[in-house]
């Protein structure tokens, strides 16, 4: 095995001989809600990542960017986006690129004589295999889950998809992270190697195969305010989360208004979360099929993350493969009309309709939090977390509280490589490794959020956040996670001291931006 006697010649911190470094499977979601997962409480058939629940850990505080882009600079950096040029700070219009000291874990590990590959979606500046992967399949049309005009192989771009060749995005990811994995047991066999799988499902639009739409169509036509309510039951049996589940926002609409979208979708489309028994029987069937199709796509990523899994146990690999799953953001609130338009006519779900899960089963999905993608409360910024390693995590079925962010994953890559950080940047990311083993000492003094206008500190247990043009809101987490009794006016103190640390962090990203390159 030629790891450890790489890192030597490198000068890097060694791994101890009877402990080879993990291979890692990182699977990362789009737009999942938090209580998905049957795992988390759902009423989604999630099988596969339930097992790995079941033999591993469940983080339950486990947090996220709130949006797509800014998450995957997070994880795949150890770097808040802000800090690298991957979104924005007050004052600044357009995101730049990333500097050349915020270098993707994916570099470093191949640096140090791992394999790392890739496949799904991107998000990032430059090309997987100029950022280390030595294998990728780059799905960046995600509005097309059946016809992508715009994907690559290896850096080379692919033809486009035509309709109807039984192509499906979520499949496809699936099975270029298995072709890759087959070719690292054929010729690479006891080099660590590290595969990043990043789904473009559930993202919008609503497409999924008939046949996964057809196992899921009754379920929702209790509707979304019966279906959050047996999500929380479910919840707090599972001993995820406590408190009291907050009013649905009613007058909380999309983050994005697009009236002549609206026109498009029809009568059925609802642009707020209202009482399931107030809309009409035509509103009713509309949403219910949403939720449908939206419950297919999360399914059918199960099953394939269940390939997947099958091709670890196939080639030995298995008890040594750390697998992570997570979310970029919670579920989205958004609705829009893009890519090919939408078909009224046409089947839900299908290539030539465009849907998307709207308020009222993005406040479901994200049960029992507050808020969707883009916002900061917990609805938008916490994701389910999943973490198993046979042979480095001992402990089966629990839970961990510790509070950790995307930030954390890179670090922990290079912590379980036996690799320490570069030094030319201190990044906030902290290794998750010692949580493998338990609850203990806190991973940080405090998680900072800003997104959009929306902003956000965690210290402790405590959180100010506040969404765009809104004031300062206080909330205690540990008797309070779901952010319902705001304490801002209790403890003014609390809130100023809060503020100034938000800016300060604030001020010392733009700072490092300003001085560095």
């Amino acid at each position: 095995m030629l790891w450890p006697s790489i890192l030597v010649f490198l000068g890097l911190s060694g791994l101890a001989a009877a402990a080879p470094a993990p291979n890692v499977l990182l699977i990362m979601a789009d737009d999942l809600g938090y209580s998905d997962l049957g795992c988390y409480g759902g009423e989604i058939q999630t099988p596969n990542l339930d097992r790995l629940a079941k033999e591993g850990l469940r983080y339950t505080q486990f947090y996220n960017t709130a949006r797509c882009w800014p998450t995957r600079a997070a994880l795949l950096t150890g770097y808040y986006a802000q800090q690298i040029r991957r979104d924005n700070l007050p004052g600044s219009k357009t995101r730049g690129s990333r500097p050349d000291w915020a270098p993707l874990v994916s570099v470093t590990l191949k640096e140090a004589g791992s394999r790392c590959y890739h496949s799904g979606k991107w998000h990032l500046d430059g090309m997987p295999l100029r950022n280390g992967f030595e294998h990728s399949y780059y799905l960046k049309d995600q509005g097309r889950f059946f016809s992508p005009q715009t994907h690559w192989k290896d850096d080379v771009k692919l033809p486009p998809i035509q309709r109807g060749s039984g192509y499906y995005g979520t499949v496809a990811v699936a099975d270029a992270a298995i072709d890759h994995l087959k070719e690292h047991a054929a010729n690479h066999r006891g080099t660590p190697f590290f595969q990043y799988v990043a789904f473009a499902a559930p993202h919008f639009p609503l497409h999924a195969l008939p046949e996964d739409i057809a196992k899921c169509e009754a379920r929702y036509q209790i509707g979304w305010d019966r279906i959050r309510a047996q999500r929380w039951s479910r919840i707090q049996k599972l001993g995820i989360a406590s408190g009291a589940l907050p009013e649905a926002e009613r007058e909380l609409g999309p983050p994005y208004h697009f009236p002549k979208h609206l026109e498009i979708l029809g009568p059925g489309e609802v642009n707020r979360p209202l009482p399931w028994n107030e809309l009409s029987e035509e509103q009713q069937a509309f949403q219910q099929s949403k939720m449908a199709i939206h419950a297919a796509m999360v399914e059918r990523m199960d099953q394939e993350i269940g390939r997947i899994l099958q091709q670890l146990r196939a080639m030995d690999a298995w008890d040594n493969t750390l697998v992570i799953f997570l979310s970029d953001n919670g579920a989205s609130a958004e609705i829009m009309v893009r890519a090919d338009g939408h078909d009224p006519k046409a089947p839900a779900g299908s290539a030539s309709t465009y849907l998307c899960l709207g308020p009222g089963w993005s406040t479901a999905c994200n049960t029992p939090f507050r808020r969707h993608k883009t916002w900061v409360h917990e609805g938008g910024c916490a994701t389910p977390f999943i973490a198993h390693w046979p042979a480095g995590i001992k402990e089966r079925n629990a839970l961990r509280r510790t509070p950790a962010h995307v930030i954390d994953l890179a670090p922990t890559l290079l912590d379980l490589a036996g690799l320490k950080p570069a030094k030319k940047e201190p990044a906030p990311g902290r290794s998750l490794k010692p949580t493998f083993e338990g609850d203990g000492k806190p991973l940080h003094e405090h998680l900072w959020w800003l997104h959009e206008g929306h902003r956000a500190l965690r210290s402790g247990d405590w959180k100010l956040v506040a969404a765009e043009g809104d004031p300062w809101e206080l909330y205690n987490l540990a008797s309070d996670r779901t952010e319902t009794a705001n304490l801002a006016q209790n403890h003014p103190k609390r809130v100023e001291e809060m503020k100034q640390r938000w800016q300060a962090i604030t001020s010392s990203f733009r700072e490092t931006l300003q001085g560095r390159k």
